[in-house]
């Protein structure tokens, strides 16, 4: 792995993956693109929530989308800060509004960031414990030319595919 595009959520879950992440990076002394992904849910003119990454202090719908953006940045960058603590991984931040589906736009990012290695959260769906992904995590499964690892659960349980 060169360079990896983790897409997080600020949970425990998410912050397990983020780790695991890490230690991929670590070891190949790749770089990482840790991204958050706003909804796109409108609560002003102009402007979008960011839900994926909870509540951000000191921003208002008042606030202009680049000022949202820069807020939800430094928020996510608290969020690795906190679940990495010290490391020497080079790594980077970004948070994307939404204009079409996680999926899609999981793709276009790893593109977008020349990514050779994909980490994202899914979950288990069916009651006789097989994995079934979700449509967006399906997607990136079916559609990203170089690995994916998702975290199917809480417990840290990972599948992993490549192409």
């Amino acid at each position: 792995m060169k360079h990896g595009l983790v897409v997080v959520e600020d949970t425990d879950r998410h912050a397990t993956l983020l780790r695991e992440a890490a230690q991929y990076a670590r070891g190949g002394d790749a770089k990482l693109t840790v991204l958050a992904f706003a909804t796109g849910e409108e609560i002003g003119p102009g402007v979008r929530k960011i839900e994926s990454i909870g509540e951000i202090e000191g921003v208002s719908e008042d606030d202009g989308e680049d000022v949202i953006i820069e807020a939800a940045e430094a928020e996510l960058e608290s969020f690795v800060r906190e679940t990495l603590g010290e490391t020497d991984i080079d790594y980077s931040v970004g948070v994307d509004i939404l204009s079409e589906g996680y999926g899609m736009a999981t793709l276009n990012a790893a593109d977008e960031y020349d990514c050779d290695h994909v980490f994202i959260a899914g979950r288990r769906r069916s009651p006789t414990g097989k994995a079934i992904f979700g449509d967006w995590v399906q997607r990136v499964l079916l559609n990203f030319d170089g690995l994916v690892t998702v975290s199917l659960d809480e417990d840290g349980e990972t599948a992993e595919t490549g192409s």
